[in-house]
């Protein structure tokens, strides 16, 4: 039986290494199959691209003593990595970043255009991993809405393989009605961690600013993680203006990033198990 895979987009750069080196802390939790993906926009740049990586592939086995696997697909960036981690064996994506820089400020985040649409979750990075277990203390930002129920699939996930604890941050929101939404997800979150008894707390904050305080919070904590769900239809306004997602994603903090995309496949309250699937 094929083993399930990780997946590393591979760019020949520092912070593609640090992804590899988270990606095989996870893979040794998970029993995963890494595989460094690099995307060419030719079939020509593709086999240049696949002798570079296969040269890089041989010394990275020796140094982290692993077994990777090299992927080159032509295609867009924005697309084909998520095309494929959805279409194959793909467990999640660990992905490096250089944050939001320059142009990017006014185009969106390259890290969020590639996650968006994609079935299977990403972890973006933006250094290398802690001398801490993988993944202790998780930021679990919530909100009104009615998908992010769905995000708590992936926090049961997280407590099955890493034996995380759930900090649930809780915004202040004056609207009575929303505020009403949220306190039912609230409610529907403990009874979710509570009927798998996982280890979570919640923290009621002052701010109305989500990703402002979740970063916040997360370095007051020294989290491992921060674990969002992206907004259901984002578009390119949400680019240009400047969406949560991006900023949570490319935190000055740099603490790790799990992004997972809202799913209109299942049921209206998501499939919970503690597999996250």
């Amino acid at each position: 039986m094929e083993k399930d895979r990780l997946l590393v987009p591979w760019d020949f750069t520092e912070i593609a290494e640090s992804a590899l080196q988270h990606a095989i802390k996870v893979a040794n939790k998970l029993s995963n199959q890494i595989v460094l993906i690099h995307v060419v926009k030719t079939l020509k740049k593709g086999e240049e691209a696949l002798v570079e990586l296969n040269k890089d592939i041989e010394k990275l086995n020796k140094k982290y003593k692993v077994h990777l696997e090299p992927l080159v697909l032509e295609g867009s960036l924005f697309h084909v990595i998520s095309d494929y981690a959805s279409e194959n064996n793909v467990s999640m994506v660990i992905m490096g970043t250089h944050g939001i820089k320059g142009m990017q400020k006014f185009t969106g985040s390259y890290a969020l255009k590639v996650i968006v649409g994609s079935k299977i979750p990403f972890i973006v990075i933006q250094g290398d991993p802690t001398k801490k277990d993988v993944f202790k203390d998780v930021v679990f930002p919530l909100d009104y809405r009615t998908e992010a129920k769905q995000k708590l699939q992936w926090a049961l996930f997280l407590v099955k393989y890493f034996d995380v604890k759930i900090n649930i941050i809780v915004p202040t929101i004056k609207d009575k009605a929303l505020n009403t939404k949220l306190m039912g997800n609230v409610h529907f979150a403990e009874k979710i961690l509570d009927k798998y008894d996982c280890d979570y707390e919640l923290h009621k904050i002052e701010g109305s600013n989500s990703a402002e305080e979740s970063i916040a919070f997360a370095q007051k904590i020294d989290a491992d993680m921060i674990l969002i769900m992206t907004t259901k239809g984002i578009g390119i306004t949400d680019y240009v203006l400047g969406a949560q997602e991006q900023y949570i994603i490319a935190n000055t903090a740099k603490v790790p990033v799990m992004v997972v995309n809202p799913r209109t496949d299942l049921s209206r309250y998501g499939s919970f198990s503690a597999t996250g699937g």
